[in-house]
């Protein structure tokens, strides 16, 4: 009773007022019964097939995210991709040097400036010894290896060369 007079508040069902009760048209009220469970049955299917939706969509978007991970790593491995620390790294080792070149400047060339005839010659003297650091620094080139022994680092893997250095030389590889 309380189920079809829910219905019935809810709007599912009708009923006609006979004095103090309801009368229901049994064909009618069927009908509509059944069309409101069929609705609410795909309410649920909908529901739960959209929840399997969106659960089979993150699985795919974790697995490509895995995936990218793992391309992403297998070209940093070969050397055709570094991390941004890496070469931060490398960068802010060639920047000292430069600096160290610079820093040291005036004391190697103090004593060869004082004896210069005049301020052309000091000049001269000061331009060689630049072009010559420059020189030295244009001999900067890349290489992977540097590169791999900091992914090497980073990853905690031990270099072959220095296990071989320990274990008394070539290992037969």
């Amino acid at each position: 009773v309380r189920q079809v007079q829910k219905l019935t508040a809810n709007g599912i069902i009708d009923c006609v007022k006979d004095g103090g009760s309801n009368r229901y048209n049994l064909v009618e009220t069927v009908r509509k019964y059944v069309e409101y469970i069929k609705a609410t049955k795909s309410d649920k299917e909908t529901k739960k097939e959209a929840d399997e939706r969106r659960k089979l969509k993150a699985d795919a978007d974790l697995k490509r995210a895995k995936a990218d991970m793992a391309e992403l790593e297998l070209r940093e491995l070969e050397g055709s991709l570094h991390r941004a620390e890496d070469v931060e790294a490398v960068m802010g080792q060639y920047v000292y040097t430069m600096r160290s070149m610079l820093v040291a400047l005036p004391g190697r060339l103090a004593v060869e400036v004082i004896g210069a005839v005049n301020a052309s010659e000091a000049s001269d003297i000061i331009k060689n010894e630049i072009n010559v650091m420059m020189e030295a620094l244009t001999e900067f080139r890349y290489d992977p290896e540097v590169y791999a022994a900091l992914v090497r680092e980073r990853k905690g893997w031990q270099d072959r060369k220095d296990e071989q250095e320990r274990n008394g030389g070539d290992s037969g590889s």
